[in-house]
């Protein structure tokens, strides 16, 4: 079976990311628990290690709009210090937008190996070539970027100070060349780039 080209898969959860941001409340739930699912259908484990990862970035998301949104106060007894009903609902929205973009991101990693990743990557830096620069060194550099953190998310935590030792230092990477795989667009990566196109336009009217 002929797999989506990975650019096309990029723009696509871009596309995503976007789109949430103009959702009303209750298709933005529909978005979120529709892309929630998938995520958690195809790898559960990198999904909820995303969630993990985030979810002191998605508290302080919360508190900051709770407390810092002007509105009606939830517990009146407070006065001033008191969380806003705007805030919070705010705040709601922020995060599921938030979720929205992570399940996206937990889709695109487990459909995407690493090479068709970067393959996808280096496609969208065509444009770096109008400044100059050089889209196989970025190419190298993701390369490198992704096999380094990939090596050090599996460090124990109770080993983190010698992680951050071996960070400090400065040590040779396993990565001697890169094979990007270059695959064609077909048909099927034109509709689904269009169809997000068009659902995108009509969600930014």
């Amino acid at each position: 079976m002929r797999q989506v080209h990975p650019t096309a898969q990029i723009l696509l959860w871009v596309m995503l990311v976007l789109l949430a941001q103009r959702c009303q409340p209750a298709l933005l739930l529909g978005v979120c628990l529709l892309s929630c699912a998938v995520a958690l259908r195809l790898d559960s484990a990198q999904f909820l290690r995303l969630l993990r990862r985030t979810r002191w970035i998605a508290l302080s998301l919360l508190l900051i709009y709770a407390w810092a949104t002007p509105g009606r106060a939830v517990v009146s007894a407070w006065g001033g210090l008191s969380p806003s009903h705007e805030g919070l609902l705010d705040g709601m929205l922020q995060l599921g937008r938030l979720l929205c973009a992570l399940a996206g991101l937990a889709i695109l990693l487990v459909t995407l190996s690493q090479v068709r990743l970067i393959s996808g990557l280096y496609t969208l830096a065509y444009p770096l070539k109008l400044f100059g620069l050089s889209r196989e060194r970025f190419a190298v550099r993701l390369a490198l970027t992704l096999e380094y953190a990939e090596r050090t998310m599996h460090d124990t935590a109770t080993d983190w100070r010698t992680t951050i030792e071996q960070a400090m230092k400065s040590t040779e990477t396993g990565t001697q060349h890169i094979e990007l795989q270059r695959q064609a667009y077909g048909w099927p990566d034109l509709l689904l780039l269009a169809a997000g196109v068009a659902v995108l336009a009509g969600a930014w009217r």
